[in-house]
């Protein structure tokens, strides 16, 4: 009997972190080296950090601290120099990086396709990796049914590999990894901040600046710890920056274009309402309320009529541009804004054309 699940490579160090939360405390191997001879004296966590692909310093540091980290059996400290012969173990109190998902008939909008990699435009309402309460429907089980149908032949199915994710309620572009080599070299150039990504987003307020750049650190919020917040550098977080520049002025709303420069847990959402622009129909973040216009009934019943032809908020990965893992050319794609959001910014036009007359 052939088998019905396939693995999950997930090298996603840098987004969505929260979602594996709440997951059982079991310990997982995820390295396991003999290190070679000829090998020079080197911290342990510089040495991690050069060996898995897409891993941080910062989570070596915290896997050492959480004493996940051993040297030949041994519980090791940060300053810990490695040198040949050493064994070296790490483990996760994650998910496993192979786990069982089952595939499911969703349709996927294919952008472009190989054998390294696979271009999809996720829609809204879809999540991209199962998670504590969204175990189905998810892009990673269409995606897992979609391989099963191009390999019925094979007793095992291909792996998946994100790289990266976007959130629930945004749609746009995903790139993912088909093979492991693949995985890494994308994961590579997310690392490195190479890859080209940008968003469209509408923002509450007029943008006082044509463009900009926001540079703060990004961490849970200290009591909402479903939401995030920017902090100042020493503080606590992952360093983010996002720069933007203006597309179109409504107004009381701008559409905005963002391209990130790192990627961290809802990092434009956060970074647009640092700077006092959160984004339309955000319920997370405060934007589906009025927070720029009129007093008027007629205003609030124009903004409500928005907000039900938009129920989420207005955000796009409109490009995403990378080198692929085995051409070595350079791969741009872009995919048009959603019906949603072209429906919003249509009525947003004649509202501000109606202004000016």
């Amino acid at each position: 009997m052939k088998n019905t699940t396939t693995t999950l490579l997930n090298h996603d160090q840098e987004e969505d972190d929260e979602l594996q939360e709440d997951l059982p405390k079991v310990r997982h191997i995820i390295f396991d080296y003999v290190i070679e001879n000829g090998q020079e004296p080197l911290r342990i966590d510089k040495y991690l950090q050069a060996k898995i692909a897409g891993i941080t310093r910062n989570k070596v540091q915290q896997a050492i601290d959480d004493e996940c980290i051993t040297v030949n059996d041994k519980i090791v400290k940060q300053n810990y120099k490695v040198k040949p012969a050493d064994h070296v173990v790490a483990y996760t109190f994650r998910e496993p990086e192979s786990t069982e998902i089952i595939p499911e008939n969703i349709p996927l909008n294919i952008v472009y396709e190989d054998d390294d990699v696979l271009v999809i435009n996720k829609p809204y309402n879809m999540v991209v990796h199962p998670g504590h309460g969204n175990y189905s429907g998810t892009v990673v089980n269409a995606v897992a049914y979609y391989l099963q149908q191009q390999n019925k032949d094979f007793e095992t199915l291909p792996r998946i590999g994100l790289v990266h994710r976007i959130d629930k309620d945004t749609t746009g572009l995903l790139v993912i990894g088909k093979t492991e080599k693949s995985l890494n070299f994308l994961a590579e150039q997310f690392k490195e901040h190479t890859v080209n990504r940008l968003y469209y987003a509408l923002v509450w307020g007029d943008v006082a600046e044509e463009s900009g750049t926001i540079d703060t650190y990004i961490a849970r919020h200290e009591r909402l710890r479903k939401i995030f917040d920017t902090y100042p550098e020493g503080e606590i977080g992952k360093h983010a920056i996002t720069h933007y520049k203006v597309i179109e002025r409504f107004n009381y709303v701008t559409l905005v274009e963002c391209r990130l420069e790192t990627g961290r847990t809802h990092q434009i959402r956060v970074h647009m309402k640092h700077i006092g622009h959160t984004l339309f129909n955000d319920k997370t973040y405060g934007g589906d309320r009025i927070l720029k216009g009129t007093v008027f009934a007629k205003y609030k019943q124009f903004v409500d009529n928005c907000f039900a032809l938009l129920p989420r908020q207005a955000l796009h990965a409109k490009t995403l541009g990378f080198i692929h893992p085995t051409t070595g050319k350079q791969m741009d794609f872009e995919s048009e804004l959603p019906d949603d959001m072209l429906q919003v910014l249509e009525k947003w036009t004649t509202y501000a054309k109606a202004k000016k007359l």
